[in-house]
């Protein structure tokens, strides 16, 4: 299978099956992250220690804090590292045709309290993060912590100067609509009217 990109059909090669090693970390990192979503909705973020959700998942303190440095904010939000991922392949492997900020604006519409259809997992941990200051806080520093990243992709994609100060304020722009645009009642509304405005700022993108 292959999928059309702007810059040509890109193969679907299916990803390598993981080993027993990785199958043994993802499975310990899961039961941490289920176990610290159950604890946060049934006493509260604020309520629960780390050292509590470890003995819950039948793990040790320093295991936990190998899988999530982060600490409790890590345990419901993934890392930055994740975010520069998706943010980069967004851009850069866009549909043809497709603009730089109408494929930021798609990554945007899929995440969050933007997504149109999310799970009930999905959709609990999501109103955990907007009813909590801590987790909020992370998460917003988790966006914006991917600005240079993002301007830098921008720019290769646009021709321009990385050092391009319009560029890295449209990152960062951009990287605060999730925190802004997130709790307006109307997500995806708010979603859409900040994009018409940078649009307005940078039609040539």
């Amino acid at each position: 299978m292959t999928r059309m990109t702007r810059t040509g059909p890109v193969p679907q090669v299916p990803p390598e099956p993981l080993g027993r090693r990785e199958r043994k970390k993802a499975a310990t990192r899961k039961a941490l992250a289920d176990t610290a979503l159950r604890l946060f909705l049934e006493k509260g973020f604020d309520q629960v220690k780390v050292a509590e959700i470890a003995e819950a998942a039948d793990t040790a303190l320093t295991t936990l804090f190998a899988h999530f440095p982060g600490g409790k904010e890590a345990l419901v939000l993934e890392d930055g590292g994740e975010r520069e991922a998706a943010l980069t392949a967004a851009v850069r492997e866009r549909p043809e045709g497709l603009g730089i900020l109408d494929a930021l604006r798609d990554f945007l519409a899929g995440r969050g309290t933007f997504d149109p259809d999310p799970t009930p997992e999905f959709r609990l941990k999501t109103d955990l993060v907007v009813a909590t200051p801590a987790l909020r806080a992370y998460a917003r520093a988790m966006w914006t912590g991917c600005e240079e990243v993002l301007a830098q992709v921008i720019a290769e994609e646009a021709g321009r100067d990385p050092a391009d100060l319009s560029l890295r304020i449209l990152a960062r722009y951009v990287l605060e609509i999730p925190d802004l645009a997130g709790l307006e009642a109307d997500p995806r509304q708010a979603l859409d009217t900040a994009f018409a405005h940078l649009r307005r700022g940078w039609p040539e993108l």
